[in-house]
C-alpha cells in the first residue's frame, strides 16, 4: 500500500464510527499492533483496516468485518482466541482463529496449505476474510513489483495467493472478492 492508497482506505473508513463493534475491534488491533510496521515502512494496521473496508464494502456483517479487523492478531500479537472471545464474542473469534496460521506447522509452504484447507472447512464468513486478506496482500506485492521490489521470498507469497484463488473460485465462483484478487495477481502476472 502507497501513501496514496494508505489514504484513500482510510477515507473509507467513515462506516467504523457507526459500528460499535468495529469501532472497538480497531481500537484493539491498533493497540496490540502497536509500532509494528507492513513491509513498506507504513503502520501494520492500516492492512487489517483496509481487509474491513473490502468487507465492508461487500456488504458483510459487523462480525464478519470487526473480524476482518482483528483477522491478524492471534499471528501478529500476543493476543489469543479466548481474549478475543471475551471482548468480541465467539462469532468474531472463530473466525480470527479460522483464518490463523497454525505456528506449529514450521515448514511455509506446509502452513499455509493448511491454512488453505481449515479456511475451505470454516464456513462462507471465513472464506471471505481470507479472500478480502489476500486481495489487500496481493495488491501490497502487485505495487512491490511495480517498483522494482521483488523479493525471492515474494515467490513463496505469490504461489501462495494464487493457490488461494483456486480455492476461493471453488468456494465462492463470481464473488466480487474473488474477482479483485483474479485482477491483482493478473497484474503481477503480468508485469515483467
Amino acid at each position: 500500500m502507497d501513501g496514496l492508497d494508505s489514504l484513500e482506505s482510510m477515507a473509507r473508513t467513515d462506516f467504523v464510527e457507526r459500528s460499535p463493534l468495529t469501532r472497538d475491534a480497531l481500537e484493539f488491533a491498533s493497540t496490540q499492533h502497536a509500532g509494528q510496521k507492513r513491509t513498506d515502512g507504513i503502520p501494520f494496521v492500516t492492512h487489517p483496516v483496509e481487509v474491513a473496508c473490502l468487507l465492508h464494502e461487500a456488504g458483510y456483517s459487523d462480525d464478519v468485518v470487526a473480524a476482518g479487523v482483528l483477522h491478524d492478531v492471534i499471528e501478529e500479537t500476543d493476543a489469543n482466541q479466548g481474549e478475543l472471545e471475551e471482548r468480541f464474542g465467539s462469532n468474531v473469534a472463530d473466525l480470527v482463529a479460522a483464518v490463523s496460521d497454525d505456528p506449529s506447522i514450521d515448514d511455509e509452504a506446509r502452513r499455509k496449505a493448511a491454512l488453505r484447507e481449515q479456511v475451505s472447512q470454516a464456513g462462507e464468513s471465513a472464506v471471505a476474510v481470507f479472500a478480502a486478506d489476500k486481495v489487500s496482500k496481493a495488491r501490497e506485492l502487485r505495487l512491490r513489483v511495480e517498483e522494482g521490489r521483488f523479493r525471492r521470498k515474494d515467490r513463496a507469497k505469490l504461489d501462495h495467493y494464487q493457490a488461494s484463488l483456486e480455492m476461493l473460485d471453488e468456494l465462492m465462483p463470481g464473488h466480487q472478492l474473488v474477482d479483485r484478487l483474479r485482477v491483482e495477481l493478473d497484474a503481477v502476472h503480468a508485469l515483467p
